[in-house]
Parts: C-alpha cells; sequence; structure tokens
C-alpha cells in the first residue's frame, strides 16, 4: 500500500480525524509487572489502551517497518519529555537511558539519531488521531460527574493561541499574526470537564475566524467565542446546522431593536432585547433575528455585549456562559507552564506538531488518571509529582497520599475545577 509519508504542509492548515469508537483492553507499559508495582510513568501511561494506539496507527502506516525506534517508543519519548521538562534530545536520552528500558515500557534502546530521525519523518498526525480517542475517552468519563444545573450540559469555548518560536530557528514559521514567528493551536473545550474536545494546528498567520469553516457542529450545543470569530455568515451557518452561540459583539454594530425583555438591575444585566441587523451585508450574512444582551461586570467594571441566536435561557445563564469562556484562556495557559512548549526537540514543522499533539496527549491522560482513580489533587500537583518521581515503583494514590495539601493556598490558581460543572 502506498501511503504518503510525513510531511507537514508549511500552513500546517485544519485537520480531519478519522475516528472509531472501537476500545481495547487496558494495559500496562512495564511488561511482566503488575500495574500497582510498576513506575510512575508506566502507570500515568497505561491510560491509553494498546488496541487503540494500534488502530491509530494503521489509520496512517509507515512506507516500511521501522528497525530502530517503534512509533509507540516515539510516542513514549515526548510525553516523557513533557511531564519530566526534558530541554533537549541530549538530556532526554539520557534520562531515558539512566533506567532499563523495560521498566519503563520502551522495547528498543532511544537514540538522540532516532528520536531526530522520528521527529522530522514520522507522520505527526497519528498523535492527532490519539488525541482525538483520548477525547473521547475523557468526555465519556467526565460526563458522569455533577454538573452546574443552571448551565448547559453541552457547552463548549472556542480559542486560539500562539505557540511562539523562534525566528532563527524555525524561518519556515515567518510571518504570523502582528509578524509573530508562531504556529497557531486551536481548541474546543468542553465547559463540563474542561476538556479539549477537537483542536487543530495551523499557521501563525492563519484567521481564527476561519475555524468556523471546518468546526465540527453538533445540533443543540452552545458554542462560545470572543469577538474575533464574530462573522455572520458563518454564525448563520452554525445557525443552520441546530447550534447555538454566544458570541461577544463588537462595538460598532448597526441594528434594530424588535422587542426588549425587562431586566433585573441587581444581576448586572443593563439590557436584553430581541435585533434584527440593518447594514446591508450584515443583513444578507444573517438574515434572521438575534437577541442582544448586555451586562455590566462591576468588579471589573467593564461591559459587555453578547449577540446569540438563543431565546428561551434566561439572560443571566447566558452571561455565566460567556464567563465560563475564560477556562479556554486558562487550559492554554497551564500547557504552556506546566508542558514542555518553550523548548522544541526539532526544527522541522513535523518536529513542532508532534511535541504540540503529545502535549495535548499528556494532559488528556492526566485527566483520565485522576478521574479513574478518583484523586483529589489537581493537575498541577499530579503533573509536579510525576516530574520529580518518573521512576518510583509506588502505587500513584499512595504516592499522592503522601503529598496531600496542607491549605487551600497549595492548589495552583492555574487549575481547573474539575467538579465544577
Amino acid at each position: 500500500m502506498k501511503v504518503e509519508r510525513g510531511n507537514v504542509n508549511r500552513a500546517m492548515a485544519g485537520i480531519s480525524f478519522v475516528t472509531d469508537q472501537t476500545r481495547g483492553g487496558r494495559f500496562c507499559l512495564a511488561w511482566g509487572m503488575p500495574k500497582n508495582s510498576s513506575p510512575v510513568f508506566a502507570q500515568v501511561m497505561a491510560a491509553l489502551h494498546q488496541q487503540t494506539f494500534a488502530q491509530c496507527a494503521a489509520l496512517h502506516p509507515l512506507r516500511r517497518r521501522p528497525r530502530g525506534l517503534s512509533r509507540y517508543d516515539h510516542f513514549l519519548a515526548l510525553c516523557f519529555a513533557h511531564l519530566t521538562q526534558r530541554e533537549s534530545l541530549r538530556d532526554l536520552v539520557i534520562c531515558l537511558n539512566a533506567q532499563p528500558n523495560g521498566h519503563l515500557g520502551f522495547r528498543g534502546r532511544i537514540t538522540r539519531t532516532n528520536l531526530a530521525y522520528a521527529n522530522e519523518r514520522r507522520d505527526w498526525r497519528l498523535f492527532a488521531a490519539v488525541a482525538e480517542r483520548l477525547m473521547k475517552r475523557a468526555r465519556r468519563l467526565y460526563t458522569t460527574g455533577a454538573r452546574r444545573l443552571e448551565l448547559p450540559e453541552l457547552a463548549f469555548a472556542l480559542d486560539a493561541s500562539l505557540i511562539h518560536l523562534s525566528a532563527k530557528i524555525f524561518p519556515w514559521a515567518v510571518g504570523g499574526q502582528r509578524h509573530a514567528t508562531a504556529v497557531k493551536l486551536h481548541v474546543l473545550l468542553a465547559l463540563r470537564g474542561n476538556l479539549p474536545a477537537w483542536s487543530t494546528l495551523t499557521g501563525g498567520r492563519y484567521p481564527e475566524v476561519k475555524m468556523l469553516d471546518v468546526l465540527p457542529v453538533q445540533a443543540g450545543c452552545y458554542y462560545i467565542m470572543d469577538r474575533g470569530y464574530l462573522d455572520f455568515s458563518r454564525r448563520h451557518h452554525l445557525h443552520a446546522q441546530g447550534g447555538f452561540f454566544v458570541v461577544r459583539s463588537r462595538r460598532r454594530l448597526a441594528f434594530a431593536v424588535r422587542a426588549a425583555r425587562r431586566v433585573e438591575l441587581p444581576t448586572g444585566l443593563r439590557c436584553d432585547q430581541t435585533i434584527r441587523l440593518t447594514h446591508p451585508h450584515s443583513q444578507r450574512s444573517y438574515p434572521g433575528e438575534l437577541r442582544r444582551v448586555k451586562v455590566y461586570d462591576a468588579q471589573r467594571q467593564l461591559t459587555v455585549v453578547l449577540l446569540t441566536n438563543q431565546f428561551d435561557l434566561p439572560a443571566t445563564t447566558l452571561a455565566e456562559l460567556y464567563k465560563q469562556r475564560w477556562q479556554v484562556e486558562l487550559f492554554f495557559k497551564w500547557i504552556k507552564q506546566h508542558l514542555h512548549l518553550r523548548t522544541f526537540l526539532g526544527q522541522s514543522p513535523n518536529a513542532v506538531a508532534c511535541q504540540l499533539w503529545a502535549a495535548i496527549c499528556v494532559y488528556l491522560l492526566l485527566a483520565i488518571l485522576k478521574k479513574e482513580l478518583k484523586l483529589s489533587q489537581s493537575l498541577y500537583q499530579l503533573a509536579q509529582i510525576i516530574n520529580l518521581r518518573p521512576f518510583e515503583q509506588t502505587p500513584i494514590t499512595e504516592l499522592l497520599a503522601q503529598n496531600q495539601p496542607q491549605t487551600e493556598t497549595d492548589q495552583n490558581q492555574n487549575t481547573f475545577n474539575f467538579n465544577a460543572l
């Protein structure tokens, strides 16, 4: 079978995933060892099913069988680099070779040459497919938890963040947004659980609003976005697909008020109106009616105007939905601060894409581990303990019991409350 090699388009435009609901059995990376006696790193990676990775690898086969570093060993190495904050390939290889490879689940010997070749040539779409499977599994786990009754069950926040690169090391990424050398990570975050439900990578100059053309829309779901995604023709397309949107309005908007609802000032609401766009171009793009809600935030002394196609929910619920959009900003801040995204283990577009997708996989693996083991610690605490003790052969539950936070100040301010939604 003739397949494409792992060359990445420099624009790194939108990704479409091939999904499969088949689930495999649980396995342990430290072969021949009971799960609880395997190293901490192996216990984290055991959240990924063996058949799941094999099915993803079958979707993107290699031209010939690898003789040195296997595709799964490559995935493990990048995940280990994120969890232990390795700064270079040399640092990563020395750390991995300090322990027997079978001890951590690696089947072969890790070398800098093999890793450099894999980062440059192995198809990054394999890691994207693995991330897609982990997203589905995490969503299933977190749908069983408690949620806030006043908010819709299916609500998502869409946003993008620049991953800045060096112009000297990554000349192919020059010319991004505001002349920045960067790639752009787009994430659709499920507000119930604060987990990525969909993601893609593009070049730094790729307009964020064009993500609405490839965004997977489900009827009855709510999509919360900032005003950078305000495009009325694309809004109308989302409305035609049965989705609800809550987006911040721009300052100058030509409209006519068709109806007004009574609001209570102590709630922070200033107006709740049904409007119709009056500008000729906007009217052609969105011929229907919209709901306009103005909210005043007394704490920040800021007035926010929201537009939505949802007329049944209370205005206070819509305002709370938009307030929850900040969770996607915290997600970007978390992965940039606590995973290995400040330096990269390769200079090619493929290497950057592999490392970014591995970061999303690591975040999802930590979230799955937290839910399955019913851990009270935050993801920040979990990541820090794994960073310090990846080789220790102690059950994670016992290891975390020895590091229980004494006060609420031990909780990192950038972590999420997974039980809030």
